[in-house]
């Protein structure tokens, strides 16, 4: 299967581990969601969701080895959450087809993009938190999950300020929850649609400048669109000038300008055009010095600068040409 160039970009993020068996689950998890909202609900608890691959997911077995199978973690968790794993196995021979069909649904409506994916939700299934593999064991993962429950407090909070206000003071208050909890458009889209319709009535002159972003958004959805029509092709060559076109207009400005300049370091990278790529994951960096995409080039930028070591060790040197015989 061919890769997209927002594949090629995660490659970068995340670094491959050995294969094994996982499982989650057992005691203190169940695979079955319907139930666990109920059970949340009646004893006022959270739910963590752990969507993973228990066969194949390097950093998912990591995660069940080193925090979930211990002590530390199961009595750090038991008063405030329901534990739900979603299983994506490649050997799915023990599931049923319920639970494939169920876990393929959940997938997709929480936009889960890569495994593994953790997800605070209340009882209703609402998210609003969200992690994965963290170092430093069960009790500093215990920590971290507490530390992302303040997001359900800040979230009810923010709702609960914008009931009592209007207008523009009312639409801010609601993006405020929204961003609290740092999820994806889709997830947002799924479960904050009614939020997201609020924030437009309320601020008809987008003053928070929330539409803006929308629209800026979707708009680099569609230009996510047509350049994996090239990557699926492998036309690095099209792609590249699609990027440098884009970069060359006024279609999008601050960390959405920098994303379209990293690929273009990406699909220079995929063209083995190193020092090209290293050139432009500079300018990349300078649209946006304090960004988080900018806190992530200079590891780029050393992926890439082995990439180039490795490809000149594998170049022979060139041989001194014979003299030509006399004729």
């Amino acid at each position: 299967m061919k890769k997209s160039y927002r594949s090629i970009f995660a490659a970068f993020s995340v670094a491959a581990l050995g294969l094994g068996s996982a499982l989650a689950g057992g005691e203190g998890w169940t695979h079955d969601f319907e139930a666990a909202k109920k059970k949340a609900a009646d004893e006022n608890k959270a739910l963590l969701i752990d969507f993973t691959g228990s066969d194949w997911c390097g950093w998912c077995i990591k995660l069940n080895e080193e925090v979930f199978q211990h002590d530390e973690f199961k009595s750090g968790v038991k008063d405030k959450f329901v534990l739900v794993e979603l299983d994506y196995p490649r050997d799915k021979s023990k599931m049923s087809e319920e639970t494939i069909k169920q876990n393929e649904e959940l997938k997709d409506k929480y936009a889960v993009r890569g495994f593994p994916t953790i997800l605070l939700t209340d009882a209703s299934g609402a998210p609003f938190g969200k992690t994965g593999y963290q170092k430093g064991g069960p009790e500093s993962y215990v920590t971290h999950l507490d530390e992302l429950l303040g997001a359900k407090t800040k979230r009810d909070e923010a709702f609960a300020t914008a009931e009592k206000s209007e207008g523009v003071e009312k639409a801010k208050a609601l993006v405020s929850a929204l961003k609290a909890m740092s999820l994806e458009d889709a997830a947002v889209a799924s479960f904050y649609g009614d939020v997201v319709e609020k924030i437009k009535t309320a601020d008809p002159e987008d003053e928070t400048g929330f539409v803006k972003a929308i629209e800026e958004k979707e708009k680099f959805a569609d230009f996510e669109k047509e350049l994996n029509s090239f990557a699926q092709k492998q036309d690095h060559e099209s792609a590249l000038a699609f990027v440098e076109k884009t970069l060359a207009g006024d279609t999008f400005s601050g960390e959405q300008k920098q994303r379209v300049a990293l690929i273009k370091g990406m699909i220079l990278v995929q063209k083995g055009s190193f020092d090209d790529a290293l050139k432009a994951f500079e300018d990349a960096k300078a649209i946006d010095p304090a960004s988080q995409i900018a806190a992530q080039i200079d590891s780029f930028k050393g992926r890439v600068e082995q990439m180039k070591e490795q490809a000149a060790e594998k170049t022979p040197e060139p041989k001194d040409e014979e003299p030509a015989a006399a004729e």
